[in-house]
């Protein structure tokens, strides 16, 4: 599926039985293992870090299945997550910009469609102790058509193709941020990644709560509504600085009026963006 087609970012609630809840603790302890061990084998020198993914796989990937119990694509999900990280630290070293080793700690997981299987109410999650059935804790039937799972999860234009699992230590609950492909939806992409019609902000639309991770949704509103991951930024904020030096190169009054257009426009819809909590890539 192409690679640019719009996402959107669904929250499901999970129930875990609780039998099998140590082993998605065990796998998140094993798949931040991976990220860790890449990250250190990666960075090594300021001056010298490596950011090839299939180079990295290469010199790591053997080991880390010998030294973990996870699954062969969950293994590829740890190093490839770190090597994004350090990726992002060499563009801040490059800028002339104060970063360091990216390090990871936050309670956070990878899927996608070959360590996990979506389906209509209930998702199976692989783990070193063979796949763990979660059922999903759903809107009610009467709210379930307008909730973001029935307009995205349930539309069978939308394709899940990877998640986050994550687990909220104060709630003792864990959650799924799926994210969803559309390759044929049209879409405005100076726009936030969900939010549709103002109608999704008007009401009560106050932030309660901030996902960092690289890939998942990174806000969400007491309406449930998702603004935005850390990647879809990140690839939309190079889309507008390569837009504006191409102007700029133009030098006319009508790419200077273009310029400050998108620039406002940018803004706006980065107000919320933070820094991904999945890697810690330099000091501040």
């Amino acid at each position: 599926m192409d690679d640019d087609a719009p996402r959107r970012t669904v929250l499901i609630k999970l129930d875990v039985p609780d039998q099998r809840r140590g082993d998605l603790h065990q796998t998140k302890d094993q798949f931040l293992y991976c990220a860790n061990r890449t990250s250190e084998w990666a960075w090594r020198y300021d001056d010298y870090c490596t950011t090839s993914k299939s180079k990295t796989q290469d010199a790591l990937y053997d080991d880390l299945r010998d030294e973990t119990d996870l699954t062969a694509n969950l293994v590829q999900k740890g190093i490839r997550r770190a090597i994004h990280a350090v990726t992002g630290g060499v563009e801040k070293l490059k800028k002339g910009k104060k970063t360091s080793q990216p390090a990871f700690n936050s309670w956070s997981v990878v899927y996608d469609k070959r360590s996990a299987t979506f389906n209509a109410d209930h998702a199976t999650l692989s783990t070193p102790n063979g796949r763990v059935r979660a059922e999903y804790v759903l809107p009610p039937d009467s709210e379930r058509q307008e909730a973001p799972f029935g307009r995205y999860y349930e539309n069978n234009d939308w394709d899940a193709s990877s998640a986050t699992l994550q687990y909220d230590e104060q709630e003792d609950t864990f959650s799924l941020h799926v994210t969803l492909k559309n390759p044929d939806y049209a879409v405005d992409r100076t726009k936030r990644q969900e939010a549709e019609s103002p109608d999704d902000h008007d009401k009560n639309g106050t932030v309660l709560g901030v996902d960092l991770n690289v890939t998942g949704a990174f806000a969400v509103t007491s309406t449930g509504t998702f603004i935005g991951s850390a990647d879809s930024l990140n690839h939309k904020r190079d889309q507008y600085e390569q837009r504006r030096a191409r102007l700029q190169q133009t030098g006319t009054r009508s790419a200077h009026l273009t310029i400050n257009s998108i620039g406002s426009t940018f803004s706006s819809s980065q107000a919320l963006s933070p820094r991904p909590h999945g890697a810690t890539t330099g000091s501040e």
